[in-house]
């Protein structure tokens, strides 16, 4: 009888480590019906992630509603919309979103991708995003527009809740038409942000800052001008049939405020 082959085993692989925080996303889907209207035929939310339908009409109207805290450090949270060619779609959340310190000291994240296809047209207005003292959060926004598509884009940050500091706080919007870069850049405020981020050449001291960006295929036959629209605020055109307004303020309010005047001075 022919002795078995020995085998000697080596150590056993490290385990993976154990998965922290909360992971959920949010997935929308629009499409024309064919009638005028927009149907949602996708509409799923996770854990913090509910999604409601509020509107009708020609534009399908859906709230982010927090269905708890969240993030948290250590969660991962996704937002992905679709719009189907002719499809109209607002995107809102029902109340400022909180990053909120975890217990492990590690990172959120908050991740969103919109996907405009034809000549769908979608609104992202979404409440303000605070960043809460001791919390470290990373924003990811990419949008995927066709040549034909038309995107409205909000972004608001407040750093810290009224008389507090900040968190870390790490954003970065990227937005690509017909697969060219249209705009990409990124942002990183709080405690461990580069030198210089609070001083005059960064906020100047502002606890509120946004940024508006409209691309509409319009836009290229009569682009906008260059406007300083305040002491704290400016628009620049792109490279493309789009503008992109930012803005620092005191406070959300008035950020609101000076952001809101120049998407009607665009006809939105």
């Amino acid at each position: 009888m022919t002795p078995a082959a020995s085998v000697t085993l080596g150590p056993a692989p490290p385990a993976a480590p154990p998965a922290t925080g909360l992971w959920a996303t949010a997935r929308i889907e629009a499409v024309a019906d064919g009638r005028g209207g927009t149907a949602l035929p996708l509409l799923a939310g996770e854990g913090p992630l509910a999604l409601r339908r509020v509107g009708g009409g020609g534009e399908a109207e859906v709230m982010l509603v927090g269905a708890m805290s969240a993030p948290l450090g250590g969660d991962h949270l996704t937002v992905e919309a679709a719009a189907g060619p002719g499809a109209r779609l607002a995107l809102r959340s029902a109340a400022a979103t909180l990053a909120l310190p975890g217990r492990g000291g590690e990172p959120a994240r908050y991740d969103v991708r919109l996907t405009l296809a034809g000549d769908a047209a979608v609104r992202w207005l979404p409440e303000q995003l605070v960043s809460v003292r001791g919390s470290d959060l990373r924003v990811r926004t990419r949008a995927e527009l066709a040549p034909a598509a038309r995107l409205v884009l909000r972004e608001e940050q407040v750093l810290g809740r009224s008389g507090e500091d900040p968190g870390l706080l790490r954003s970065r919007l990227t937005v690509t038409r017909d697969g060219r870069p249209l705009l990409d850049q990124d942002t990183t405020c709080g405690p461990g942000a580069p030198g210089g981020w609070d001083g005059p050449a960064g906020l100047a001291g502002h606890r509120a800052l946004g940024q508006l960006l409209v691309v509409d295929p319009a836009f290229a036959a009569a682009p906008p001008p260059a406007a300083v629209l305040g002491e704290f605020a400016a628009a620049t055109p792109l490279a493309g049939p789009a503008v992109l307004v930012t803005a620092l303020a005191p406070d959300a309010l008035r950020l609101r405020e000076l952001l809101d005047a120049a998407l009607r001075s665009y006809g939105w």
